[in-house]
């Protein structure tokens, strides 16, 4: 393989070198991650060619934990993937510049996590000829159908999102990267689609962002709000709330901010772009989460309080597993740690420093996954109908290792595909705030 040298490359600014520096040279510590990562991924593949040839079986879900440890994974994805309507539609619509970095950080994020939702679903049917007869046996009245159709819309939104944003720095690729392999050159080349930056291309460039950025939103709600309805529409004690919907979205909201804060740490630090993702950034990102974490606590306390009160019934054994049961120490980590002590800790200007909102945001991520555990697994182990004369194994869940390595493998392949996005495209968008009336740059298609 042909050696990179960077100094061959010819840059216009030094803002293009700085962020173009990562797409040409590819360090030991890159490839001995992917390499991670894809060896990850290969145990997770093994793990699911023993579902598919033995079944559901080598789960531990049974016929009352019928949904495991994947829709948990489900729930979290879809949750992160909400952070690119956050900064695409909300903060750039009102034009919140200070946000603009982060933007394109929250797309990739957005469209991985929502590939990573997609899947994991397919995974949870069994075998992946089931999600066909979903779609052969479409059925309106039901909400798995829904979900299908509002992911499916997000995910084509979120990617043209991305692609919208990220096209004219894409052409930047095509004519500044000469000294790169010949299939980037065309991947490049192909990708760019004659962008020129010519004013009416980025009129019309400008209107398209505006229009998907407001049909983002309204999307993005409903996203999580119809997964919510999948707990809400099935009779089991802590999903019969009406307060579900609102209460999904603005966990989601916290988790994906948290996500974005993490994020924002390992490209700033590995990529070198402290000049581009500033301490600043931390800061607001920090009040931002502050305010989401607030918003997330009031639906917290209406989620509990009312059941809490009362304490009867199965949904009273059901709180009670979770205060002072074999869930306590999952369910208090994830209302302290993951919630009011971040929010505390956040109140403080010194935590919002890029090292401790890093550790804070991770908090705050370990218990947004968690907490999307425990809103499946206590309360399918948890019937208005009495559980008699079964098997030992219907009445526990502990995830089996083929579980617990699909599980983790979803998560090496959400890194993944983010790696690899940030390394095929500018994390920061090339041209800057008082560039973007530069003159026409004619594309290279030799």
């Amino acid at each position: 393989m042909r050696k990179i040298d960077i100094k061959q490359q010819k840059f216009e600014t030094p803002r293009e070198k700085d962020l173009l520096r990562h797409l040409i040279s590819t360090s030991l510590k890159y490839k001995l991650w992917i390499g991670l990562l894809i060896a990850i991924n290969l145990v997770g593949m093994y793990a699911y060619y023993r579902q598919v040839r033995f079944g559901l079986i080598v789960t531990a879900m049974r016929d009352y934990t019928s949904w495991g440890i994947y829709i948990s994974n489900f729930v979290f994805f879809v949750a992160i993937s909400l952070v690119g309507s956050l900064f695409s539609s909300i903060l750039k619509l009102n034009n919140n510049v200070w946000a603009k970095p982060l933007i394109r950080v929250s797309e990739i994020i957005a469209v991985s996590a929502i590939i990573c939702a997609a899947v994991i679903i397919i995974i949870d049917m069994g075998r992946p000829d089931r999600f066909f007869y979903v779609i052969t046996h479409f059925r309106i009245q039901s909400p798995i159908i829904w979900d299908v159709i509002i992911i499916s819309t997000y995910l084509v939104i979120s990617f043209l999102l991305l692609f919208i944003s990220i096209l004219p720095d894409i052409a930047v690729c095509r004519d500044r990267l000469t000294e790169i392999p010949n299939w980037k050159k065309r991947f490049y080349r192909i990708t760019a689609i004659n962008w020129s930056n010519h004013p009416k291309q980025a009129e019309r460039l400008n209107k398209v962002s505006k229009i998907m950025g407001i049909a983002v939103l309204p999307v993005a709600f409903a996203i999580h709000t119809v997964t919510s309805w999948l707990f809400a529409t099935t009779w089991r004690p802590g999903w019969n709330s009406t307060n579900l919907g609102p209460y999904f979205v603005s966990g989601a909201f916290m988790a994906g901010a948290a996500a974005i804060i993490f994020a924002m740490y390992i490209i700033r630090k590995e990529l070198k772009l402290h000049a581009y993702i500033t301490e600043d950034h931390f800061d607001k990102m920090g009040r931002l989460l502050v305010l989401l974490s607030l918003i997330y606590l009031y639906f917290n306390i209406n989620e509990y309080l009312g059941p809490a009160f009362k304490m009867v019934g199965i949904e009273g054994d059901q709180l009670s597993e979770l205060f002072t049961g074999q869930y306590a120490i999952m369910y208090w980590f994830v209302q302290i740690g993951g919630l009011i002590l971040p929010l505390i800790l956040l109140m403080f200007k010194v935590m919002r420093k890029p090292f401790p909102i890093f550790l804070i945001s991770l908090s705050v991520v370990l218990g947004a996954w968690f907490k999307r555990y425990l809103i499946v697994i206590p309360s399918l182990q948890h019937t208005y109908v009495p559980i008699q004369q079964v098997d030992e194994s219907y009445l526990h869940y502990i995830p089996t290792w083929e579980e617990w390595a699909i599980t983790i493998s979803s998560f090496a392949s959400l890194l993944l595909l983010i790696t690899i996005l940030i390394k095929l495209f500018p994390v920061i968008p090339i041209k800057s705030e008082e560039h973007d009336s530069e003159t026409i740059v004619e594309p290279n298609i030799k």
